[in-house]
């Protein structure tokens, strides 16, 4: 298992703490990045999918707010940048 592989499960973990999730689906986007002056801290780049009803009602900012929270003794270490798709069941594309 790679360790951005590892850090996916522990992310997966976290969010799992914070949200009742019907959906989730993290990429590891870091090979995109190689070369790139971030890519050198070692923190990977991922790309976060989530359908959770703790979204109903919350504005973008907030949903991201909410998984930054989860997420947030990762950052900056593992998590270098993050890409975040937060959706409430029943929202266009919640069917994820």
């Amino acid at each position: 298992m790679s360790i951005n592989q590892t850090r996916i499960t522990l992310f997966e973990q976290d969010l799992h703490k914070s949200f009742a999730i019907e959906h989730l689906q993290i990429e590891d986007e870091s090979h995109l990045h190689a070369g790139h002056a971030g890519a050198a801290t070692g923190g990977g780049h991922f790309k976060l999918t989530i359908v959770a009803p703790e979204f109903k009602g919350l504005g973008l900012v907030a949903r991201h707010r909410a998984v930054y929270a989860a997420l947030n003794r990762h950052i900056p270490t593992e998590i270098h940048a993050l890409t975040i798709n937060a959706i409430a069941p029943g929202e266009s594309g919640s069917s994820v």
